[in-house]
């Protein structure tokens, strides 16, 4: 090899890059490598900010100059506990690349290997695989059809200066199985101990599969609804009974004005945290209706529903629930390891990213360690363990108890306070800046470093939020939540806040779409041959009504119609048996989450109205660029369906 003239810099990066020219090689071509100086030389001057860069080896006449393994120890490594740098890579042509990250940080140290192409990620102490992103050299790959997101309004997203998330259920994702059991359990006991109800409740238990999102309960009858998009109800259960068809008619269907099926005599069920209520309020109706007398006299259906609220907020209220997940979260959360290189990646893209939660600052500071943070937290809440605020570097701003939706009016007068986070202590803010307290002249100042923690607070309003990211215009805020009232329509209706809605459904959902695209064409075709043939049955009964035929001639049209109308049911029947069929693989009671039969549901149809897009995790935001163009998917109309061929 000889060492050749021409340099050239490393983009992000104050070293010059030295090319190293291959002459070893038959070819007249030159092969080039592009080393850092300050790793060429005996002396590496490290860099304030970690940095990240991609080294290319070619096996043309290179590889056996090397040892088989170069390491970059630790000694290279820049300081802990900063923002790791937007990853880009450094090519040029040849075959035979190995294309490798290199990562200041203390955490990770990256292994080259001659024999292999992959990246070898050596772990942080917990040995976890660092998550493949979209700004990391394997990124940019064709993403699994559960991980996508889908957009149903144009979201250019060089436009948005700041993201902001929820936590419950969009950051933290609970597991139905011990958290919502949890919940559950908790509120049969103030059912029982608080509010005398019978004692017989404590022995019951909780099927958490069994109720989904978008179902509608009927307070004052005691019945559960799924509805389309037009607001007709085509499933029903009374407690646990289905209802029949005319049933359905005679309660739902009969009335010249359309119910609207709102508050306050119906209850959505339009978030995950809903669901343990929703199971609990049919099995009293079941209770109630097989035990007269056993139910306070007081307690009509409606008023059930009353109660059982009151105990699901009795649970929140005494802490019960959040210091048993404190206690142990791995129980009760999902891990999800690309959580920070998501937010590190949009943070290294210019972008300003809050969090805005109800939840109060100590349960706040205990799920966000324990997802951005060490994955052993036990006992933070009762004094035995310990937590940090290194999570915070990851945000500008944090709002805790912000007691959504009506943090989204700008008419909200609700006072915002700073919170200390060591102590939780409230200090008095005027519109988010410190004022002196009382027998102190001077306000405590908080100076934002480009490298301090962000600011916490608590309460405020939206309009607090605007001032203290510098956000001028509100379509430049992308918010990301799970609640389509809570967190989605009042963003995007109230304010103009560009929307995601978080549906941790989805990814189950549209694997199993995929999965039977061919049963679903089949099911089409049925409908269509049913169709066809009712349509020869009128046309013959319809010729025996006005035409003049002899006998002979009305004999054989008659049979025919007998035979067609047979035919007919076969093939009815058959459709029906096959869709049941279809349905039940989504859910055995309720069938898919966005459909109800041939129409979209009514929950498919609020997250069409109010979310600019929709996808099953926050996580998968990590594997698009952050400055990507979403654009939606052409609309059909009935006439275009059988037009345009998808």
């Amino acid at each position: 090899m000889s060492r050749s003239s021409p340099t050239t810099s490393l983009p992000n990066c104050n070293c010059t890059l030295l090319l190293v020219s291959d002459t070893s090689s038959s070819s007249s071509s030159y092969h080039h490598l592009a080393i850092p100086i300050c790793l060429y030389n005996s002396t590496m001057r490290i860099p304030k900010r970690p940095v990240s860069f991609c080294v290319s080896l070619f096996s043309l006449g290179l590889a056996p100059s090397y040892s088989s393994r170069i390491k970059f120890n630790s000694e290279f490594q820049g300081k802990p506990n900063r923002f790791v740098s937007k990853t880009r890579g450094i090519h040029t042509g040849g075959i035979n690349q190995l294309h490798v990250s290199y990562t200041m940080d203390e955490s990770y140290k990256t292994v080259l290997g001659d024999k292999t192409s992959e990246v070898q990620h050596m772990g942080g102490s917990d040995g976890v695989q660092e998550p493949c992103i979209w700004s990391s050299p394997e990124g940019g790959r064709k993403i699994e059809i559960g991980k996508q997101i889908f957009c149903n309004r144009s979201l250019n997203m060089r436009n948005i200066l700041a993201v902001g998330f929820d936590m419950d259920y969009t950051f933290a994702q609970y597991k139905p199985e011990t958290f919502e059991s949890l919940a559950y359990e908790c509120t049969i006991r103030k059912l029982v101990y608080d509010l005398g109800y019978p004692q017989e409740l404590i022995g019951w238990s909780f099927d958490w599969k069994y109720m989904v999102r978008g179902l509608v309960l009927d307070k004052k009858r005691g019945n559960i609804l799924k509805m389309d998009r037009h607001k007709y109800v085509k499933v029903a259960y009374h407690g646990f009974r289905e209802m029949s068809k005319e049933e359905k008619v005679s309660t739902y269907g009969s009335t010249l004005i359309r119910d609207s099926f709102d508050e306050p005599d119906y209850a959505l069920i339009d978030t995950l945290f809903s669901l343990a209520e929703a199971y609990l309020f049919a099995q009293l109706v079941d209770f109630k209706d097989n035990n007269p007398g056993k139910i306070p006299e007081r307690a009509d259906y409606s008023r059930m529903y009353k109660d059982v609220r009151a105990a699901v907020d009795l649970c929140h209220r005494d802490g019960t629930l959040k210091q048993m997940v404190a206690k142990d979260p791995k129980r009760y959360i999902n891990e999800d390891a690309s959580i920070v290189p998501m937010l590190k990646m949009l943070r290294d893209s210019s972008r300003s990213t809050f969090l805005v939660t109800n939840s109060l600052w100590d349960y706040t500071n205990v799920v966000m360690n324990f997802l951005c943070g060490s994955r052993v937290l036990v006992g933070v809440l009762d004094g035995s363990g310990t937590c940090n605020f290194d999570w915070l570097k990851y945000f500008d701003v944090v709002i805790t108890g912000s007691a959504k939706p009506g943090f989204f009016h700008e008419d909200n007068r609700a006072n915002l306070f700073e919170v200390e986070p060591e102590s939780g202590m409230l200090l008095n803010t005027d519109n988010g800046t410190p004022m002196p307290q009382v027998g102190n002249s001077s306000p405590r100042i908080v100076l934002k470093e480009s490298n301090a923690p962000c600011r916490v607070f608590q309460g405020g309003s939206v309009g607090h939020l605007h001032k203290l990211l510098s956000i001028e215009s509100s379509s430049q805020v992308l918010y990301v939540g799970d609640h389509i009232y809570g967190d989605i329509l009042r963003s995007k209706k109230v304010l103009g806040w560009r929307t995601m809605l978080v549906v941790p459904e989805l990814e189950r959902e549209v694997e199993l779409l995929w999965g039977l695209r061919d049963l679903r064409k089949q099911l089409r075709l049925m409908r269509n041959e049913r169709d066809q043939i009712e349509d020869q049955i009128h046309h013959l009964k319809w010729f025996l009504k006005f035409e003049d035929v002899n006998a002979d001639q009305k004999q054989k049209i008659s049979d025919a119609i007998e035979k067609l109308e047979s035919q007919r049911d076969q093939v009815r029947i058959s459709h029906q048996q096959a869709q049941r069929e279809c349905h039940q693989k989504f859910h055995k009671i309720w069938g898919q989450l966005m459909k109800t039969g041939y129409q979209n549901s009514r929950f498919a149809h609020q997250v069409e109205r109010f979310a600019c897009l929709y996808t099953s995790q926050v996580s998968n935001l990590s594997l698009y660029s952050p400055d990507k163009y979403y654009r939606p998917s052409e609309d059909f109309m009935p006439h275009e369906f059988d037009i345009l061929p998808l």
